[in-house]
C-alpha cells in the first residue's frame, strides 16, 4: 500500500470532558421540552387555562425555537460559539426559572417564548463546536452520533421524570431544568476552551435577512401549528404571509453582500437532501408520538406516568446511538443507515395501524421498540451528513438549517396528525375515537415513507476514473479498507 493505515485516534479526557458538556445542553431541551409536555394537564388545571391558552403555551417554545434558529446558526459563526453557547445558557436557565413562578397565562407564554429563543441560539452554537472541534471522520462521527443519542434520550426520560415531578407539583418541571442548566453552565465555563473571535472582516449580521426569515417561519409554524384550531381562512392567510416573507428573504440574500444564508449552499445535494429526510421524518415520530399518548390515555384511560413509562422503550435509541450505530456507520455508511431507520419508522407506523380497543402493551411493544431502533440509525446519520463537506465558518448555519428543519417538521406532523384526527372522529365514542386514530396513523406513515425515498437518492453512486464506487453519504461503497483512516 502507499499509505500507512492507522486507527482512529481516541478521544482525550479534555475531548469527553467537552463533549459531556454539550451532550448535557442537548439533554437539557430535549427533557424541557418533554416534561411540560407531560405536565400540561396539570398547569391547566391549577391555573384554570383555557383551550387556546395552552395551546399557546405549547406554540410560544416552537416559535421561539424555529424562527430564531437560522440566526442562531449565524451568529455562532460570526460572534464565536463558545460566547453564544454560554450566554444563551445563562438566558435558558433564568426563564425556565421564570416560568416556575408563572401565576398568569402571559408570564408561562412569555417564559416558553425566551426559553425557545435561547434554544434556538444556543443549539446550533453547541452542534457546531463539535463539527468544528472534531476533525471529520470518526472521531466526529463518534461524536455526533454519541451527541444524538444524549438528545433522543432527554425526550425518552423527560416524559418519565416529568411524570414523576409533575405528581409533586408542575412547576418542578420549569426549576429542575433550570437548576440543571446552572450545572451544565458551570461546567461549560470550566471544559469548554475559549476560542479566538471570528475573524468578521467585512462581515455583518444580516438583519434584512435575519428578520425576513424569522417572520416567515414564525408565520409558516404559527400557520401549522394552530391549523386545527382556527378557520381555514386564518390558517391560508397566515401561511399565504408566511410564504411572502420567505420570497422576501431569497430577494434580500440574493442581493446581500454577506448574506444571512448563502444561497450557494443548497447546491450541496446530501446537504438538502438530509434537511429533506429530517423534515419528514421529525413529522412521523412526534405525530405517532401525540397520537399514542392520546390512544393510551383519552381511550385507555392510563395515566401520564403510565404512558410515560409505556413509551420509555423508544429510548432504546439513547443506547444503540453512542455504541452500536459508529460501528455500522464504520461498516455500512450513512446513507444505509438513513434509509434503513426511515424504513423501519415506516414498519413501526405501520404496525400500528390495526390498532385496537384493549391492545395489550405487548401488541403496543413491536412498534414502540421498532421506533427507538429506527431513531438511532436515521438521526445520528442524518447529523453528519447535514454538516459533512461543509466550510468551518458555517457549520453554524448547517446546524441551524438542520434544526430549523426538525423544528418545522415536528410542528408540520403533529397539526397534520392532529387535524385528520378532528376530521376523522365524528363522536367521543370508543369507537369514533378508534377510527379517528387509525385514520390520522396515515400521516405519520406517509411521512416517513416519503423520507425513505428522499434518502434513497443517497444511495445512488458514480463511477470514478479508477472504476471505483463512491456513495454520496461519505464511505466508498464495496471498499472495506477505505473504512479505517488514512494518516497523514
Amino acid at each position: 500500500m502507499s499509505a500507512q493505515k492507522t486507527a482512529p485516534v481516541p478521544l482525550s479526557a479534555r475531548d469527553w470532558g467537552v463533549l459531556l458538556v454539550l451532550c448535557g445542553a442537548i439533554f437539557l431541551e430535549g427533557v424541557d421540552v418533554a416534561m411540560l409536555n407531560v405536565a400540561l394537564p396539570s398547569i391547566r388545571a391549577d391555573l384554570g387555562l383555557s383551550t387556546g391558552s395552552l395551546q399557546w403555551v405549547m406554540s410560544a417554545y416552537v416559535l421561539g425555537y424555529g424562527g430564531f434558529m437560522l440566526i442562531g446558526g449565524r451568529a455562532a459563526d460570526l460572534f464565536g460559539r463558545r460566547r453564544m453557547f454560554v450566554f444563551w445558557l445563562a438566558v435558558f436557565l433564568v426563564f425556565s426559572g421564570f416560568g416556575g413562578f408563572a401565576t398568569e397565562t402571559w408570564m408561562l407564554v412569555t417564559a416558553r417564548f425566551a426559553t425557545g429563543v435561547a434554544a434556538a441560539f444556543m443549539t446550533p452554537a453547541g452542534l457546531s463546536i463539535i463539527t468544528t472541534g472534531f476533525e471529520e471522520g470518526p472521531r466526529r462521527d463518534k461524536a455526533l452520533l454519541f451527541y444524538s443519542g444524549t438528545a433522543a434520550g432527554g425526550f425518552s426520560i423527560g416524559l418519565v421524570v416529568g411524570g414523576l415531578l409533575t405528581s409533586v407539583d408542575w412547576r418542578w418541571v420549569f426549576f429542575a431544568p433550570g437548576l440543571l442548566s446552572a450545572l451544565i453552565l458551570l461546567a461549560a465555563l470550566v471544559l469548554v476552551p475559549k476560542a479566538p473571535r471570528p475573524d468578521r472582516a467585512g462581515q455583518s449580521l444580516d438583519l434584512a435577512g435575519g428578520l425576513s426569515i424569522t417572520v416567515a417561519i414564525l408565520l409558516l409554524v404559527l400557520g401549522v401549528e394552530r391549523a386545527s384550531h382556527t378557520s381555514p381562512a386564518w390558517t391560508v392567510g397566515t401561511l399565504g404571509a408566511g410564504l411572502a416573507a420567505l420570497a422576501a428573504f431569497v430577494a434580500v440574500e440574493r442581493r446581500s453582500a454577506d448574506p444571512l444564508v448563502r444561497l450557494g449552499i443548497f447546491r450541496n445535494g446530501s446537504l438538502v437532501r438530509a434537511n429533506a429526510a429530517g423534515l419528514l421524518f421529525a413529522a412521523g415520530f412526534f405525530g405517532f408520538q401525540f397520537l399514542v399518548v392520546l390512544y393510551l390515555q383519552e381511550l385507555r384511560g392510563w395515566s401520564t406516568l403510565e404512558t410515560s413509562f409505556a413509551m420509555i422503550v423508544i429510548g432504546v435509541d439513547a443506547i444503540l446511538s453512542p455504541l452500536l450505530v459508529p460501528r455500522l456507520v464504520a461498516r455500512f455508511g450513512n446513507a444505509r443507515l438513513i434509509l434503513g431507520g426511515l424504513l423501519l419508522a415506516s414498519l413501526s407506523y405501520a404496525l400500528f395501524l390495526p390498532v385496537g380497543a384493549d391492545w395489550t402493551y405487548l401488541a403496543m411493544l413491536p412498534s414502540l421498540l421498532l421506533l427507538g431502533v429506527a431513531f438511532a440509525l436515521a438521526y445520528g446519520p442524518l447529523t453528519i451528513v447535514a454538516t459533512k463537506d461543509v466550510k468551518e465558518e458555517e457549520q453554524g448555519l448547517a446546524g441551524g438549517l438542520l434544526y430549523t428543519s426538525f423544528q418545522f417538521g415536528a410542528a408540520l406532523g403533529l397539526s397534520a396528525t392532529a387535524t385528520v384526527n378532528v376530521f376523522a372522529t365524528v363522536s367521543d365514542s370508543p369507537t369514533a375515537l378508534l377510527d379517528g386514530y387509525r385514520a390520522a396513523l396515515w400521516v405519520p406513515l406517509a411521512a416517513a415513507l416519503l423520507a425513505a425515498l428522499i434518502s434513497a437518492f443517497g444511495m445512488r453512486s458514480r463511477r470514478s476514473a479508477a472504476g471505483r464506487t463512491t456513495g454520496e453519504y461519505g464511505r466508498p461503497a464495496g471498499d472495506r479498507e477505505s473504512e479505517i483512516p488514512v494518516s497523514r
